[in-house]
């Protein structure tokens, strides 16, 4: 076995392999060389030995790729693992020591008691550092291993117990590597694969003999880029590109249209190489996806690049913890809540972050302010899990041991976000391209998703967030990414942490959406194909539009559930954007001073089946007072029934500096009294709704109140039995703890028993009440023709070696006085015995058979004939 070098005397954090452990001098020697071949990351525990035995078996040795194992190994005693795997491959194989290079056709193990990274293409060892009792060395080697190896990054993860390597996971797709898990069912111990899987971040699950095929076929798809290639035929490598981006557009609920062309064209070539398709072959791999629903959805799940985890990036977390939250907390008024926006939220971790960071802050301030948190995010699935807001144990690594006390609760396979903290959030599928944003907000939170999208994109979203953010907002970015030209919207609150205050409003045409008419992003026509706009064409729109803009009124279709379908001219007059979740509701559109008149209008028009005009109130425009009204009549489409609502203007007063015009007296009274009439009619629905509602209400309260009791019955009676199970459960364990010391002592007792009987060398028979034979010693033998398999039988059926008719009339009387008796006998070879029997007696004084020992006295009875012989013989010759 290798000499096993002393681990770091310092001691390195989980997220430290980033940076790598404390220098050591020269002992690490020069940098050794960059890594251009793939690097595979192996981690196991329980039942992990199999696993690798399996693995390198099914593995060529000129594999051209480096493995590196971590094994949940005992750091009190040294490893074997070299030794034991050895034999299973062809590959090099060596325990990682200090500075030691990273070569192909190697497989390096990790010592006992150490944590292994990589810094400048050579193996680094350090001194674990436990959190919070948790030991977790395979996801301190993957961060490491992703950051210098990017996409030539494999972790695989084989059977063990535990969740190391769920966390690091992460950072290997992030960089674009690729993660394998062996098959559960497969696995010796399943709790490593499953924790992995329950990630959503798994590229592939196999059973462990059909992986090494995997990272072969992978490792020949992340090659280097040939130099040599000409700009032509890097076009014909990617001409399939946007066939496979408008299937997934036309199959899937997901336009990847907007994104970068050149990460789109890497994660689909991972996808071939993992399929065994060359990534020249683009034509191929598109016919593929047209003929299998299901490649096409993992396609698309990968490109969505899910990845994320809890206060990531901590110093961007301090700073909004110390500086930028407790500023919002301490300039929101009581009765504004304080309102945030966590965009590509993935399944869940920011924005849990956020909520918690948020908590705590107005906790500290002594606040009653009520907080609300959206997030948002296009992967269904994603939104899923974070709504379920389950995760495993390796987020203690993250995540400090008074927040896991505080916000979840720990379970059997990982921690769960408390009701409290889960009631904070509000989770939604959101493509935030297309669908309406949140508005009103204090803080968005947008985090690595704009490197993935294309510079028009980007401006549409950053254009976006200008909207959504309130004065003084904040707008919070990845490492990575910027707010470009922001055209004086935003300000810099700390560049490297990509942190900006929100300046000024937005202007119109900044924001690509429309209340009801859509979704308005223009996209850029494909060159040849026609899509754009001609000139002339895009005069005549501009031309309608300064036209509506000018003379129409504002004009909004409904169906009779007061849904908006279409818009028309300035609706931004009359309507705004409904604070909290996207809607197109048009009573939670219309202003406060509006709403009224507006429901009373359609409800009369729906009723009179008319047209009904009502007196809409006043606005202000450019200084002047301008009077509206509120026109609604019913309109039939396609044989539906929709309501068009214009907002035509009746006349304007004119605003002087020290001057307003009043409009004569008589239009203002008939003005009033229609605003009264339509006041009464409004508030007789209102009050026959409100007579229905506190009955419906009345009856829900009385069966919550019900339903409620049941529950604290059930609870009360749940708490009561787990007591109940839970000392059950210590007294069985103190009574099995009792039988196992019991049955030793019987165990050893018995064995005393049998060598004492042994040891004495004389015949012993045990019989039951009925003369069954229960036990007899090997001497027995020389009296009565008996083995092993006779226990159970009867005493009269074995064929005996003396004469002794009475053996079985001298048991039963002794069973019945329990009085021992003796008696000699001799054998058919001259041998005497003197056979006594004596009751079996229990602890109670029962009799339960007779005990019958046989002793030797041959010797005693010649030494008695000789002894009478002699004393004849002496009376003989006294008498002569």
């Amino acid at each position: 076995m290798p000499e096993r070098r002393p681990p770091s005397t310092g001691t390195t954090r989980l997220r430290a392999a980033k940076t790598g452990p404390s220098a050591r001098g020269s002992a690490r020697g020069p940098p050794a060389a960059p890594l251009n071949f793939t690097v595979v990351g192996i981690g196991a525990s329980a039942g992990g030995l199999d696993a690798c035995r399996k693995f390198l078996s099914a593995l060529p040795s000129d594999n051209g790729m480096a493995f590196i194992l971590v094994q949940h190994l005992d750091p009190t005693h040294d490893s074997m693992m070299v030794n034991l795997l050895a034999g299973h491959t062809g590959m090099v194989v060596r325990q990682a020591t200090e500075a030691m290079p990273i070569e192909r056709a190697h497989l390096y193990v990790i010592p006992p008691g150490t944590y292994l990274s990589i810094i400048n293409g050579a193996l680094h060892l350090s001194a674990p550092e436990a959190r919070h009792g948790a030991r977790l060395p395979f996801d301190f080697l993957l961060h490491s291993l992703a950051e210098q190896c990017g996409r030539r990054a494999v972790c695989v993860i084989l059977s063990g117990t535990g969740a190391d390597g769920s966390l690091g996971l992460s950072t290997i797709k992030d960089n674009g590597g690729l993660v394998i898990a062996q098959r559960p069912e497969d696995a010796g111990f399943d709790g490593m694969p499953k924790s992995a899987i329950s990630t959503g971040l798994v590229d592939v699950v196999l059973p462990v003999a059909e992986i090494p095929g995997v990272l072969i076929a992978h490792d020949k798809g992340v090659d280097l880029p040939n130099p040599h290639k000409t700009p032509a035929q890097a076009i014909t490598s990617s001409d399939w590109l946007p066939g496979i981006v408008d299937l997934l557009r036309a199959n899937t609920k997901h336009d990847f249209r907007l994104y970068k062309q050149g990460t789109l064209r890497r994660r689909i070539e991972r996808r071939m190489a993992l399929g065994g398709i060359e990534t020249s072959d683009g034509h191929r791999y598109l016919d593929l996806l047209r003929g299998d629903a299901g490649e096409l959805e993992l396609l698309a799940k990968d490109l969505l690049i899910n990845v994320i985890s809890f206060f990531r990036d901590a110093a961007v977390f301090d700073l909004l913890g110390k500086t930028i939250v407790p500023n919002l907390v301490r300039s929101r008024i009581a009765d504004q809540p304080l309102r945030i926006w966590i965009s590509g939220c993935s399944t869940g971790e920011e924005a849990y972050s956020l909520a918690m960071i948020f908590r705590e802050v107005i906790t500290a301030a002594k606040r009653n302010l009520k907080l609300q948190v959206f997030a948002s995010d296009v992967d269904p699935d994603a939104v899923a899990s974070a709504r379920e807001g389950n995760y495993p144990h390796a987020i203690a690594a993250d995540v400090s041991p008074e927040r896991l006390a505080r916000f979840f609760t720990r379970e059997d396979r990982g921690y769960r976000v408390t009701h409290d903290l889960r009631a904070l959030v509000t989770f939604t599928v959101q493509d935030v391209l297309a669908d309406p944003p949140f508005s009103r907000l204090d803080l968005v939170s947008c985090r690595n998703l704009l490197i993935y999208l294309g510079s028009q994109a980007q401006s549409k979203v950053i254009a976006l967030f200008h909207f959504a953010l309130r004065e003084g907002g904040i707008l919070l970015l990845g490492s990575a990414e910027t707010i470009g030209n922001s055209d004086g919207r935003f300000e810099v609150v700390s560049e490297p942490e990509r942190i900006y205050r929100h300046l000024g409003r937005a202007r119109p045409g900044e924001i690509g959406f429309s209340i009801g008419a859509g979704d308005t992003l223009r996209l850029p026509a494909r060159q040849g194909q026609g899509h754009g706009l001609s000139r002339q064409a895009a005069l005549a729109e501009f031309c309608r539009r300064r036209v509506l803009e000018a003379y129409a009124p504002a004009a909004v279709l409904i169906n009779p559930r007061f849904e908006c379908l279409y818009s028309l001219g300035p609706t931004d007059r009359h309507l705004r954007v409904a604070p909290g979740h996207p809607t197109h509701d048009l009573m939670a559109m219309a202003h406060d001073d509006t709403r009224i008149k507006l429901r009373s209008a359609i409800q009369q028009s729906i009723q009179s089946n008319a047209r009904v005009i009502l007196a809409g109130g006043q606005i202000d425009r450019d200084g002047s007072a301008v009077f509206f009204n509120i026109d609604v009549r019913p309109v039939v489409s396609e044989g539906e029934q929709l309501f068009l609502i214009c907002f035509p203007d009746e006349h304007v007063v004119a605003a002087k500096a020290n001057h307003i015009a009043v409009p004569g007296s008589a239009p203002r009274i008939t003005e009033l009294e229609q605003d009264l009439a339509a006041t009464r009619v409004e508030l007789q629905g209102a009050i026959r709704n409100l007579e229905y509602s506190s009955e419906e209400q009345r009856a829900i309260n009385e069966e919550a109140l019900s339903i409620n009791e049941e529950f604290q019955s059930t609870n009360e009676e749940l708490l009561t039995s787990k007591e109940e199970l839970q000392s059950l459960n210590e007294e069985l364990s103190a009574l099995n703890s009792q039988l196992q010391e019991t049955l030793e002592r019987q165990r050893t007792t018995a064995n005393d028993l049998q060598n004492v009987l042994y040891s004495t060398d004389v015949a012993t028979l045990f019989l039951d009440k009925n003369l069954n034979i229960r036990f007899f010693t090997p001497a027995t033998k020389a009296l009565f023709n008996v083995i092993a398999s006779d226990i159970g039988r009867p005493l009269a059926d074995l064929n005996s070696l003396s004469a002794d008719r009475a053996l079985t009339q001298d048991a039963q009387a002794v069973m019945a006085t329990l009085a021992p008796t003796d008696r000699e006998i001799e054998t058919q070879g001259g041998v005497w015995f003197t056979r006594r029997i004596v009751p079996y007696l229990t602890d109670g004084k029962g009799v339960e058979g007779v005990v019958i020992t046989f002793t030797d006295v041959s010797e005693r009875k010649r030494v008695r004939t000789a002894l009478e012989a002699a004393k004849q013989e002496a009376e003989r010759a006294t008498i002569a």
